[in-house]
């Protein structure tokens, strides 16, 4: 059950760093500085890879999930925050679950 919580906190602060409105000065702020952080800051598979390590990070002070703090959790769980919250959002948008083929056909 811990994987379970840990997927869905990655994703939720991954879509809320990527889309949310509350960020949306943020990231004008911190795009306009350099290239590559705009494109960090808009992909989330990027954003769910360092949300993943903050998670790792943070592990310590939560009692959703308790991870051994090493290097193969580490690389583990920021994998796996990364592929989740990018296959997540490419599966969820705002109007629910996305049904059908790409580009409308």
């Amino acid at each position: 059950m811990e994987l379970v919580y840990f997927v869905l906190c990655a994703y939720g602060m991954t879509s809320i760093v990527v889309y949310s409105h509350i960020f949306k000065t943020p990231r004008k702020f911190l795009s306009s500085k350099a290239n590559w952080l705009c494109e960090l800051l808009h992909c989330p598979m990027c954003t769910g890879f360092w949300v993943g390590a903050f998670l790792c990070g943070v592990n310590k002070y939560t009692e959703l999930f308790t991870f051994d703090y090493n290097f193969v959790n580490f690389l583990l769980l920021v994998s796996l925050s990364a592929g989740t919250s990018y296959m997540l959002n490419v599966v969820v948008d705002d109007d629910g679950i996305k049904i059908g083929e790409k580009n409308g056909n």
